[in-house]
């Protein structure tokens, strides 16, 4: 086990102490673990963010491996259970919650109302829609949305867009799974990466 304290020299050596508590006192929830959501959780943990709630009723199976952060040792776990040990192997030393239900209309004030930032990381377009409306109707977060990245096209195309004032969609905006287009792992990870870099914004803003 390493100690808090050299992990804490190794940040310190490249942010400013105003960077290391914003980070570490963030608050952030990340709704489906899957490609976007496991991505997403990685790359925040390794940017030292504090608190972290990682909600997800599936489990890991062999179709996730070529696009989200488990591997086989993780195969048939819930992906709750997978992504928290994933994470306690990059930093030990971060509160890291987890809740395995599906998300609906009626649980998204109980899961998320104590979040100030939720990023939106389902794989179905209706759910996608839902879990926004609900985010932006019942509670005051500001919400990181996934949209489009499906396929081997061009990167450049991913774009942070900001819709409103509490809601932010990261992705092509066009690109699905469907006509035999399916998820790779290099567009998937630009999208996650451009959802963790709008969270880390507004933390640090």
């Amino acid at each position: 086990m390493i100690a808090k304290e050299e992990l804490d020299r190794a940040f310190d050596a490249r942010f400013s102490p105003e960077i290391k508590e914003k980070l570490q006192a963030a608050r952030v929830a990340v709704a489906g673990l899957g490609g976007l959501g496991s991505n997403i959780a990685v790359m925040l943990a390794r940017s030292g963010v504090g608190h972290l709630f990682l909600v997800d009723f599936d489990k890991v199976d062999t179709t996730n491996l070529n696009r989200q952060a488990y591997t086989i040792p993780h195969l048939g776990m819930d992906k709750t259970d997978a992504i928290k040990m994933i994470l306690a192997d990059i930093n030990p030393y971060l509160d890291i919650k987890t809740e395995c239900v599906e998300v609906t209309p009626g649980n998204v004030s109980r899961l998320f109302g104590e979040y100030g930032i939720v990023c939106e990381a389902f794989d179905r377009p209706d759910r996608k829609a839902m879990l926004v409306r609900e985010l932006l109707t019942q509670t005051e977060a500001v919400v990181v949305s996934g949209n489009g990245m499906a396929g081997y096209g061009d990167a450049d195309e991913i774009r942070t867009n900001r819709v409103n004032g509490r809601l932010f969609v990261c992705g092509d905006l066009t690109t699905d799974v469907g006509s035999g287009t399916g998820l790779m792992a290099p567009r998937v990870a630009v999208c996650a990466g451009h959802q963790a870099n709008k969270v880390i914004q507004l933390i640090l803003k």
